[in-house]
């Protein structure tokens, strides 16, 4: 059993929930931030340093305040960077030299969701050590500890936007766009300030659509989860691209002129080409055909479980720089810690006006074979059995048969819900989607049978 199985509180992003319940409550957050503050502590050391940011939600300023209470209580000083896209915080991490980062932001999820996920000094993702250190803490040890008093309690500061170091470096690695008739959906999330920012002084004509945010608006029928608005804009508007963020930025997609979506997957076509990677790095989610686009072109594309936890990971294991997942989540490794959405359409922008190529052709090149996801409800203690029943396996041994090499099948389960997923690609639309149904009918009806133990 792994580190991540025994978790009580922490995902592969941090601790999330419905803000106001339970984790997500303003005292939950003060003892995170408490046990946060220790589990980063070196013996001996006084004052260690968190920057802490937060996307656009209502319960934002109540789970930030919270977290910054729980940490000047345990002697860690708070610089509060306001509203900042998670990779923001990441980037602030390193450049003010703190000891860690804290995002408010639940991503893509509803505003009445939020989370809380931290990043090590590096900028990086904690690790499940630390991670299960702050659980440790939260359940056995944080209420042994002496109160702190007088000096020993930490001060808290205010980051000047000013002083712009982020924007500095998204535009640091951002091409001339040179009058380029961009559409930007900022999702009344985290970007709303800074992409409309970065992409004027790069030299775009800029058309921007939900960068008001109200605190429940965010992630609401727009963004990179709901990108027909913005595709809509494209073409009534005759724009060059459209670029879709989420709440809290860490991943885009683009829309070409046409108003077709250009997902993960063929951002990490386009900058592989482009970088002149010779291996990548995407999930089990990423389409077949750009990954024989890529193989036919010399580049292997390695596969992981989805999340972007699980893409840097193998990317550290395997020294390279380029992966992502087709949700629009890409790491350029060499340039940022994490995911970061502002850089991504940037970097991609760049790959595309280095090629002479418009972004058009590039999608009519690049292929996307039929893919069709089924999710299959089961009995949350059988989803990490059945994959292995004999009538299952049967039925996935027929169906790869009739693939005939031509596509591919991918059972799992869901990390967070008691659900089979069934995904089956391939170069015909009917058979594909033939093949899924009956894949998870079978699914179904193993599951429903008694057994013992189920």
């Amino acid at each position: 059993m792994t580190l991540m199985t025994l978790r009580r509180y922490f995902g592969t992003d941090g601790v999330r929930g419905v803000a106001g319940e339970h984790p997500m409550t303003a005292a939950f957050a003060t003892r995170l931030g408490s046990a946060a503050t220790e589990a980063i502590k070196q013996p001996g050391e006084q004052h260690p340093l968190l920057v802490i940011g937060m996307d656009t939600r209502q319960s934002g300023p109540m789970l930030a305040h919270a977290v910054a209470a729980g940490v000047t209580a345990r002697g860690g000083d708070v610089h509060w960077l306001g509203v900042m896209p998670s990779p923001g915080v990441s980037y602030l991490t390193r450049a003010l030299n703190a000891h860690a980062g804290v995002v408010i932001s639940a991503s893509h999820n509803p505003y009445d969701d939020n989370g809380i996920k931290f990043f090590n000094h590096l900028g990086e993702k904690l690790s499940d050590e630390v991670e299960a250190r702050i659980e440790k803490l939260l359940d056995q040890e944080l209420d042994a500890l002496p109160t702190l008093t007088g000096e020993a309690i930490g001060r808290s500061t205010r980051y000047r936007h000013d002083d712009g170091e982020y924007v500095q470096f998204l535009l640091a690695n951002a091409p001339y766009l040179d009058g380029l008739r961009v559409g930007l959906d900022c999702a009344n999330g985290a970007s709303f300030e800074i992409a409309p920012r970065v992409f004027k002084q790069i030299g775009a004509r800029l058309d921007v659509i939900n960068q008001n945010p109200s605190g429940t608006n965010i992630n609401l029928q727009c963004g990179s989860t709901h990108p027909d608005s913005l595709r809509r804009r494209v073409i009534d508007h005759e724009l060059d691209v459209g670029v879709c963020f989420d709440g809290d930025a860490d991943r885009a997609i683009l829309i070409d002129r046409y108003g077709r979506l250009v997902t993960g997957d063929h951002i990490l076509a386009i900058c592989a080409l482009s970088r002149g990677e010779k291996e990548v790095v995407a999930t089990v989610m990423s389409n077949l055909g750009m990954e024989q686009y890529l193989a036919e072109r010399g580049i292997t594309l390695h596969r992981t479980k989805v999340g972007d936890r699980y893409v840097y990971e193998e990317l550290r294991r395997r020294t390279l720089k380029l992966g992502g997942e087709q949700s629009g989540h890409l790491l350029f490794l060499d340039r940022a810690a994490t995911g970061d959405g502002i850089l991504t359409a940037l970097q991609t922008l760049s790959a595309i006006r280095k090629s002479d190529k418009p972004l058009e052709e590039w999608i009519d090149e690049i292929p996307a074979y039929p893919q069709v996801l089924l999710n299959v409800g089961v009995k949350a203690a059988m989803k990490h059995t059945l994959i292995d029943d004999p009538e299952i396996r049967n039925a996935l041994f027929k169906a790869e048969e009739k693939l005939a090499g031509e596509g591919r099948i991918n059972l799992r389960p869901s990390g967070t819900e008691p659900l089979i997923r069934v995904l089956v690609e391939g170069k015909d639309d009917s058979t594909v989607g033939s093949l899924a149904q009956e894949l998870a009918d079978v699914v179904k009806r193993v599951s429903e049978t008694d057994r013992p133990g189920s």
